[in-house]
């Protein structure tokens, strides 16, 4: 591949290159706790990490996950109608009070479901993205391990603890689902309504999350959870400029000291460090010539945001670099992987995002290339 450095850029980066600070600079009250930075996954903090203990409603960042990743892939759509089974209509804990046969679409049990925590239309949705609910359990579990959550178990989509034990995760895997959860922007339209006073025109829905949307500026989702057996648990995101971070916090005494502890963190993440974005999902990188295509060129573009995290008191010299061929063989898919960009510290790669083409381009036919060459023939002779 030709490679073309582009960018040269003064800041400092702290993916790999500052220490994690220790569970000894703050006193919390959770027993486990993580700050994650979005865009690069970066641990700013941590606090038994990785210690496995029972997540509560925080489950359901993974059943919105999934359901979303079904959405994206063209499996399902948010407009489907959903039948209610006998087994969500007589899910326990908080719930819209769904009837066995009832209809609700997937966009409506998505919200019940981030909003206030609704366990029976988390069965619903299980249910109609998997077929079965067993299936869709089976599902949980191995997109847990596709993210590398080492430490998760789940039994069921709702997180409420089940005869045979209850779901089970860490701190740092909360934090790694959430990250996931978090690229799907519609997620937040919905982690920020803080009541709906007639929703579906039968119930009152309250944000489970209300005192951190009301209090903490920048606050915008993600999800609460509580058992006796888990304690307060949350999963917290907030933005600021380019800045978003992730808290994860597990085994709370109580709501408001649940919400110090984020709200500590979260103060120390943007006290600390900003993130520079270098380039934008869906960026134009490049314009790419196309070899045999019905299209002679081709835009390429960042399937994802290429950012750095720079810590505020400190200056380090990050380059980024281009990697594409100068011709790209037809025919092309939409999203196609082509090449990537590299971010660099003294030289070494420390994060790598793929570049894709951003249409569909097929093969020209035989005319089409004939004509070309012909053309081509005529202009040499002139």
């Amino acid at each position: 591949m030709k490679k073309s450095l582009i960018l040269f850029l003064c800041v400092a980066l702290t993916m790999g290159f500052s220490s994690v600070v220790s569970a000894n600079e703050f006193e919390l009250n959770s027993h486990s706790a993580v700050l994650m930075e979005q865009s690069t996954g970066k641990v700013i903090y941590e606090k038994n990490p990785h210690d496995s203990l029972p997540l509560a409603s925080v489950t359901k960042i993974m059943t919105m996950l999934l359901a979303l990743e079904a959405v994206e892939e063209g499996k399902a759509s948010l407009d489907d109608m959903m039948t209610t089974s006998k087994r969500a209509m007589d899910m326990g804990g908080t719930q819209i009070f769904l009837e066995h046969g009832d209809q609700i679409s997937l966009r409506d049990a998505l919200v019940a479901v981030t909003v206030g925590s609704a366990n029976d239309a988390s069965v619903v949705i299980a249910e109609h993205i998997a077929g079965s609910y067993e299936g869709f359990i089976d599902r949980m579990n191995e997109r847990a391990l596709e993210l590398g959550m080492e430490n998760t178990k789940f039994v069921n989509s709702s997180g409420l603890p089940v005869e045979g034990g209850s779901n089970m995760s860490s701190a740092y895997d909360i934090a790694l689902m959430s990250r996931e959860l978090l690229k799907h922007e519609i997620v937040y339209e919905w982690t920020t309504i803080q009541w709906d006073t007639n929703f579906m025109g039968k119930v009152y829905l309250s944000n489970t999350n209300m005192k951190f949307l009301r209090n903490y500026p920048g606050a915008d989702g993600l999800k609460t959870g509580w058992t006796t057996e888990a304690g307060y648990c949350v999963s917290a995101t907030a933005k600021r400029e380019d800045t978003r971070f992730i808290v994860a916090t597990m085994k709370s005494e109580n709501p408001d000291l649940r919400l110090k502890d984020v709200s500590t963190l979260l103060n120390h993440g943007f006290g600390s460090y900003k993130t520079v974005t270098i380039n934008k999902k869906g960026d134009i990188i490049q314009t790419v010539e196309v070899d045999k295509g019905k299209n002679l060129t081709v835009d390429i573009v960042v399937k994802e945001d290429v950012s750095a995290l720079m810590d505020r008191k400190q200056q380090e010299n990050v380059e980024h670099r281009v990697n594409l061929p100068e011709k790209i063989q037809a025919p092309l898919t939409k999203g196609q992987v082509v090449g990537n960009i590299e971010v660099l510290y003294n030289d070494e790669v420390i994060k790598t995002v793929e570049l894709i083409v951003n249409e569909d381009i097929e093969k020209a036919g035989v005319f089409s290339l004939m004509g070309r060459m012909f053309k081509n023939m005529l202009e040499r002779v002139r």
